[in-house]
């Protein structure tokens, strides 16, 4: 979907916050109810914000009604109660899992080698620390990856892997 550029006014006697609720309250007029719209880590990226500003302008569109989020999955167009809403193909952090373990059933990471860490997953994928953190214990889990205190996350050797 392409977006019409905005500027926001720093100076100007409207929150930053209330300025984004207004650009995303024109963006998702036009969309069908159970439509995904940006995450918070999105629009903190977008419009160069905190958190936080990012959190406060879909809390204001949720508290009109005009989104609603279930936890782990984000934010949707439309009032919650019952409303059909477009599912992902598998939660966000599965598909970090999965994206993962691809890069190291390729050869793309090396066993006994560092994997990306949780800062740089969390700026490629956009999304909470949290979501990185469930893949990474999914990948710990399934056999893919092992954690060292205060040194990261490495490839497990082969031996380890799951089995296809």
């Amino acid at each position: 979907m392409a977006y019409v550029a905005y500027v926001l006014d720093y100076e100007g006697d409207t929150h930053v916050y209330i300025q984004i609720a207004d650009i995303l309250r024109r963006r998702v007029s036009g969309l069908a109810a159970g439509s995904p719209v940006p995450s918070e880590a999105e629009i903190q990226q977008e419009f160069g914000v905190a958190r936080t500003t990012a959190r406060r302008a879909v809390n204001l569109l949720r508290e009109e009604g005009l989104l609603y989020t279930v936890q782990g999955e984000g934010s949707f167009v439309g009032p919650p109660a019952g409303a059909p809403r477009q599912k992902r193909k598998m939660p966000i952090y599965q598909q970090i899992a999965a994206d993962v373990s691809g890069q190291i059933k390729a050869g793309e990471l090396l066993p006994r080698r560092p994997i990306p860490g949780e800062t740089a997953l969390v700026k490629q994928y956009g999304v909470a620390r949290e979501t990185v953190r469930r893949a990474m214990a999914l990948l710990r889990e399934q056999g893919w990856i092992y954690t060292v205190a205060q040194r990261g996350s490495y490839v497990s050797p082969k031996e380890s892997w799951p089995e296809e």
